[in-house]
């Protein structure tokens, strides 16, 4: 029955994360849910109680914790600031590539339409970065006039905002070239010794090779 109850609760919430990205929150209803799911309406409310439980599950399951984080900043083998590039090129391939994470992402951008604290990454992310930074600063990779409690939630900022707006206009490929683009302009003032052509290159070839987000290669210590 626990197995039974698993399969039902996954099929609800990828049929809800599907719907929710393709109509967002106010455009999706629990008859959507369910017949998107091939389940009855009284399942969904026998899993979730409501669609604001059901979004919130969406939410948590990839978007609000990222267990990439941990690997990506726990490689001392590898250069901090390369690690934070790719981090920044792994989650944008989740994002891409997950329904579950891009219903998430969504779902956070339209959180004042649901009646419920909707849980962010930023946190995370901004403390992950945060560590990347001082750790670059400590091996001298950061110029002088950087300080990383500052930059670090301009970086997570600025990452979102060009998904959330190649989301809408763009797929993994655009994606990428946007990423790509915007670390060129931000490792100059980043680095001490500024090489973003460079960096970006090796921070990519460490990427699981899925799509343009990659270059080939894997992340060293990432188990993949």
């Amino acid at each position: 029955m626990q197995d039974r109850a698993r399969t039902t609760r996954r099929s609800l919430l990828e049929a809800a994360a599907h719907l929710f990205v393709e109509r967002g929150y106010v455009g999706t209803s629990v008859n959507d849910i369910s017949a998107r799911s091939g389940k009855t309406s009284g399942a969904v409310y026998f899993h979730y109680s409501s669609k604001e439980k059901l979004a919130l599950a969406v939410v948590r399951e990839r978007f609000a914790a990222w267990p990439h984080l941990a690997a990506y900043c726990a490689t001392p083998d590898v250069p901090p600031l390369e690690r934070l590039v790719a981090l920044s090129f792994e989650v944008a391939r989740v994002l891409c590539q997950d329904v579950v994470a891009r219903a998430g992402a969504r779902l956070w951008a339209e959180r004042r339409s649901i009646d419920a604290v909707v849980p962010t990454p930023f946190a995370a992310w901004t403390a992950a970065t945060t560590r990347l930074l001082a750790d670059a600063r400590s091996r001298k990779e950061l110029a002088e006039e950087i300080e990383p409690a500052g930059a670090a939630p301009a970086l997570v900022g600025a990452f979102f905002g060009l998904y959330s707006l190649s989301d809408e206009v763009a797929g993994e490929e655009e994606l990428a070239a946007r990423l790509d683009q915007s670390w060129r302009l931000v490792l100059n003032t980043l680095q001490a010794r500024p090489d973003p052509a460079g960096l970006i290159a090796r921070a990519r070839a460490r990427l699981p090779a899925e799509g343009p987000l990659a270059r080939g290669g894997h992340w060293a210590g990432s188990g993949r």
